[in-house]
């Protein structure tokens, strides 16, 4: 399994638990990130997350990782890198998500692993 197929299956992965874990035990997952005051929104991320996860999991496995799958994959984990940091910064959420912002920004050296090393093969 090429570099990159191995990195889109390890954030597909990732994503998924992370994805599922509100869904499965509010307070395992606030005892972890600490209280939230909506709700909602947690589901509502974790559900897009957890979409995602899916949708690398299942490219991965199938061997079709597409450049806009790979854009779609270093775009989410950018992102959420970025609000782990922004937001932990002005003490908004827990210091924790900064291992979070570790893990997305490991996806994304991954990702681009690949691209400096063997952008002409195929996934």
């Amino acid at each position: 399994m090429h570099f990159r197929r191995r990195t889109l299956f390890a954030q597909g992965v990732y994503y998924t638990v992370t994805g599922v874990v509100p869904f499965v035990s509010r307070d395992a997952f606030e005892a972890v990130t600490g209280p939230k005051r909506e709700w909602w929104l947690v589901q509502t991320v974790a559900a897009l997350v957890t979409a995602v996860g899916g949708g690398l999991l299942g490219a991965s496995v199938r061997d079709r990782a597409t450049p806009e799958l790979v854009a779609i994959a270093a775009g989410c984990a950018a992102g959420l890198a970025g609000i782990d940091v922004v937001y932990v910064v002005r003490r908004r959420i827990s210091p924790v998500y900064l291992g979070d912002a570790a893990v997305q920004l490991a996806v994304l050296a991954g990702l681009a692993h690949q691209d400096a090393a063997g952008a002409h093969r195929p996934c």
